[in-house]
């Protein structure tokens, strides 16, 4: 293996810990978001350049391949010769340079090509300084509204025109234009396209393009939504009601541990579909309530404030680091009802209830939320789809055999792949007499929030 860029820049900026960030990804299978908070708690930026590189991070991994797509062509050594953060600095001066408005180009280019200085790789400044400057003779001022090989997706939907094609020609290459294009895997458009018209694809391409909107999830126990928008109007924050009762959409990024009421446990970090799922399972007062794969955490603390933090909520999961995540919401948000518990992956000691509801809101190939998981992107294959939904068929089952008859199940991803979704639920109907199927919901990216899947189960007294 070789040896690893060393920081050697002192403190970070806005760059060099997207870049570390980047690196530190290559080594380690964990979400980006961990890694990134992990990072940006040891440094001392700025509220904006905390912005920054949470915008440049995320946003490379997004556009991996379309960037790779724009670089590739003026790297005159073979791909294999290149140290692999060398392509993370590619990438990274490529996105600012070609997808990023606010920043001149000159400044981009500059600022990245100090990052082999920055990590103790001075040598490599005159191989970033002539790929990007031919990267940016590449591209033109002009917009066009149509794809095509030289047509470079942006985002909301427009194009910006290169000065010759580097992309596939969607006119006999469309799954292919649509996966480099804006950064999907070609396998997962090809799947798409079986199931999606031609405009819808490129809708969801532009979705997972741009950056996931942010949303809250008001605590309702702490303070309304009505009083907490006025606390954002107070603190310069643009902010809007969502569709859910207890949604809060924000109109610009704001560092969350900088909005209003984050110490006080005002709120959390969810989207709207998933606030959806344990209003599905609709949970009342005293209740006792499985939540069958809990972390994050999200789910199990809405379903206590839908219980008015009554009755008992068992969060389980088998990552021990990860149920922290799930005791630290807890904590923050003062919810009094919630009990994490370990499981072991074997699901032998899962509590066995029976339980008045239970939420299996199971693993899954995220191909619902490629914007706000963007990691996914490279490390998904077409096997996992087939491994995933024998464990979902496994968790759906094991979530029906601990529910009293008369109660409710709720099955849920954050996928939009079949398999994973009604194809897992009609096979647990099938083998279980007694569970009905009440209702499901497909939720298609972008439409208007994250794509996912939820279906609301009943075991009969039968």
């Amino acid at each position: 293996m070789r040896e690893l860029p060393l920081f050697i820049g002192g403190q970070h900026n806005a760059r060099t810990l997207a870049l570390q960030v980047l690196i530190d990804l290559r080594h380690r299978d964990a979400f980006v978001q961990e890694v990134l908070d992990r990072n940006l708690a040891s440094a001392h930026l700025s509220p904006a350049d905390r912005r920054l590189a949470t915008q440049l991070t995320y946003g490379v991994l997004r556009r991996r391949s379309t960037l790779q797509a724009l670089v590739e062509p003026f790297v005159a050594r073979p791909p294999d010769k290149v140290e692999p953060w060398l392509w993370d600095a590619l990438r990274l001066g490529a996105y600012q340079i070609a997808l990023l408005d606010h920043i001149p180009a000159h400044a981009a280019l500059n600022e990245t090509v100090e990052l082999a200085a920055h990590f103790c790789r001075p040598g490599a400044k005159g191989f970033l300084n002539g790929v990007l400057r031919a990267v940016s003779r590449l591209l033109t001022p002009d917009r066009v509204e149509a794809p095509a090989a030289d047509a470079l997706p942006l985002e909301a939907g427009s194009y910006r025109r290169l000065a010759r094609p580097v992309l596939p020609e969607p006119a006999s290459h469309r799954v292919e234009y649509v996966g480099i294009g804006f950064g999907l895997p070609v396998w997962l458009v090809r799947r798409w396209a079986e199931r999606y018209l031609p405009d819808e694809l490129y809708r969801l391409g532009f979705w997972f393009a741009g950056a996931a909107p942010v949303t809250l999830r008001v605590n309702p126990l702490r303070i309304a939504r009505n009083d907490y928008l006025a606390a954002c109007t107070a603190a310069g924050i643009n902010a809007v009601a969502g569709e859910h009762p207890q949604a809060v959409r924000l109109d610009e990024n704001v560092p969350i541990r900088d909005l209003p009421g984050y110490t006080e446990g005002w709120f959390c970090v969810q989207d709207e579909s998933a606030m959806q799922v344990a209003s599905m399972l609709a949970p009342e007062r005293g209740m006792s309530v499985l939540d069958l794969c809990a972390a994050p955490g999200g789910k199990a603390t809405h379903l206590a404030e839908l219980m008015q933090d009554t009755g008992r909520v068992i969060a389980c999961d088998s990552d021990p680091k990860r149920l922290a995540t799930v005791k630290g919401l807890v904590s923050r948000l003062e919810l009094a009802s919630v009990e994490t518990q370990e499981v072991r992956r074997t699901l032998e000691d899962i509590p066995g209830g029976p339980f008045d509801a239970v939420l299996a809101d199971v693993p899954c190939s995220n191909t619902g939320v490629l914007g706000r998981r963007p990691e996914t992107r490279d490390r998904l294959r077409p096997s996992d789809l087939t491994e995933l939904a024998a464990l979902q068929e496994r968790l759906l089952s094991a979530a029906a055999g601990r529910v009293r008859p008369g109660g409710a199940v709720v099955y849920s991803t954050c996928s939009i792949e079949p398999e994973e979704n009604g194809e897992v639920v009609r096979r647990v109907l099938a083998t279980r007499t007694n569970l009905k199927l009440e209702s499901e919901v497909e939720e298609v990216p972008g439409r208007p929030a994250d794509g996912g899947y939820r279906a609301r189960l009943r075991l009969t007294a039968d």
